[in-house]
């Protein structure tokens, strides 16, 4: 069975048992945040597998967790602020693919990452920022997302500061992050197909670490209970802080 498992994914089995438990973990996050599912991915095991080849197994495992989480989110986001940050993400993701070209990439992460810490701080330490909660501020956090996503594939955390910057039940929060990742499911396929980096190894790991991910987000589902609602934003900060400083150590 192992032997079978290791020539699909390409992987040794101390790697595979590896990879399985840091996503299992990834996915008990993804679960309870509604976010951080390929972000927690790449941070653990971009050593096992390259960047270039784990993008798209990131990619068909948060389809896959999108796609169980897909109900509550329907129904319990802000699909005014989703659909915002939807559009405004669409827009500024050929920007922010333009800069690539034409700004250093670590010196564009490197700013990205410390206003990203910068205000993920304020935030936790209870200072508003008015500007975010206007109409203006939610299709510009959009487009910031698609620019980040651009130049330094963090588009993701940077909506995710922005819902979390909302007076919003943490339910809703949650629900809102589900959806937005879920829309975005589709401008992703159509990225990774022009770039043509899905291939059969891709969906092989998918497939075999996708009982991982459903597990995780069983479970981490589980936990999102009203009596841990109350430390879903302070839990959601520290981890944007967390994912922000590791980014901007290796970035370094």
């Amino acid at each position: 069975m192992i032997e079978a498992l290791t020539d699909l994914t390409q992987l040794a089995p101390d790697e595979l048992l590896l990879c399985a438990g840091a996503i299992l973990v990834a996915a008990i996050v993804r679960g309870f945040a509604g976010f951080a599912l390929s972000a927690l991915i790449m941070a653990s095991i971009v050593t096992l597998i390259p960047p270039v080849e784990l993008i798209p197994v990131c990619f068909l495992l948060e389809a896959t967790a999108s796609l169980m989480m897909f109900r509550g989110g329907m129904k319990e986001a802000d699909m005014r602020i989703v659909w915002g940050l939807v559009i405004g993400s669409i827009i500024g993701s050929p920007i922010g693919l333009y800069a690539t070209t034409t700004l250093p990439i670590d010196t564009s992460r490197l700013i990205a990452l410390i206003l990203l810490i910068t205000l993920a701080a304020l935030q936790l330490f209870k200072v508003r920022i008015p500007f975010l909660a206007t109409r203006p501020g939610l299709y510009i956090s959009g487009v910031t997302s698609g620019i980040a996503t651009g130049l330094a594939s963090i588009g993701g955390m940077v909506v995710a500061l922005y819902v979390l910057s909302q007076d919003k039940t943490a339910r809703t929060m949650r629900a809102s992050l589900v959806m937005f990742l879920f829309l975005g499911m589709f401008t992703s396929t159509v990225y990774l197909l022009l770039y043509g980096v899905l291939d059969m190894t891709a969906a092989w790991r998918s497939l075999v670490f996708s009982p991982a991910v459903i597990a995780g987000v069983l479970i981490g589902s589980w936990l999102f209970r009203p009596s841990l609602e109350g430390f879903y934003k302070r839990f959601c900060l520290i981890l944007l802080l967390s994912l922000a400083i590791v980014s901007l150590m290796r970035t370094l």
